[in-house]
């Protein structure tokens, strides 16, 4: 009966971690988002500066 008590106790806790990790892959997931579109952005501002160069020569 002891045993019951137990893991009824923990299974509230284990209830929020659970949520608290599912929470931080997602705001994992949007920084990678976030980090692939920056990264695209800034590959297109060097190719668009090198392109202005190129025509002036």
């Amino acid at each position: 009966m002891n045993i019951m008590k137990e893991k009824l106790a923990i299974l509230p806790l284990m209830t929020v971690l659970l949520t608290s990790c599912s929470v931080v892959t997602g705001i994992f997931k949007a920084g990678a988002v976030v980090g692939v579109i920056a990264v695209i952005v800034v590959i297109a501002i060097i190719i668009w500066i090198v392109s202005l160069f190129s025509r002036k020569s």
